[in-house]
């Protein structure tokens, strides 16, 4: 396949949880967040020189370069891994920028704050992890050994979700009448063993059987 035709058929993808495109790149800390959100999931591409449309408008690719590698190294902590590519398209230069899933999540952006957060790729949008998420990546990766009981709080838990489909954080302490610090201990326990999945989006936090 020559790079028309590859580029092309990134394009007709459109954005999605595994795709994005970018104008330019003029803030690292805005890109920064899309790096470390794709490293926290599935992975995903970068088409850089795209606007959001899909027309090709082109980048002058070593500035991009830089920034994206500035953006991956000093702006995500631990630092995101990145593959790189120019690809010419009509005379326009494309930059494709892969970044492969990572072991080392979670990763941080730091905004222009100074504040580093935590964000996960979510259809085609970046949203910011919770805390439960955050303590079930860390968990994995330092090894961590999870030990569930089930104890009122989980039976109770269970029970709403075999009724309800899903449940907010704020709904399940209080519906077990139990503190916010071991709600949040036992949905970390609960998601690191796969029983309860996660999902984050746009409108908030919900909790579900897996």
């Amino acid at each position: 396949m020559n790079s028309g035709h590859y580029i092309q058929s990134l394009i007709l993808q459109g954005e999605g949880e595994q795709l994005d495109f970018k104008y330019q790149v003029a803030n690292a800390s805005k890109i920064a967040k899309t790096l470390v959100a794709f490293a926290n999931t599935k992975g995903g591409t970068l088409l850089i020189g795209v606007k959001d449309n899909g027309n090709i408008v082109g980048v002058s690719s070593e500035e991009e370069i830089f920034m994206i590698e500035l953006a991956a190294e000093r702006y995500c902590n631990p630092p995101v891994k990145v593959e790189m590519k120019t690809w010419e398209m009509d005379a326009k230069a494309v930059l494709e920028v892969y970044v492969p899933p990572s072991a080392l999540k979670p990763h941080y952006a730091k905004d222009e704050t100074g504040k580093w957060l935590v964000y996960v790729r979510r259809e085609d949008e970046n949203l910011l992890a919770n805390k439960v998420l955050i303590e079930v990546y860390k968990r994995k990766q330092k090894n961590i050994h999870t030990v569930v009981r089930y104890e009122k709080p989980e039976k109770e838990l269970f029970e709403y979700l075999e009724k309800n489909t899903t449940i907010t954080f704020q709904e399940f302490y209080k519906l077990a009448h139990i503190p916010p610090y071991i709600a949040e201990r036992i949905l970390v326990n609960l998601v690191s063993i796969g029983i309860i999945r996660v999902h984050i989006t746009p409108k908030g936090n919900f909790f579900a059987l897996k």
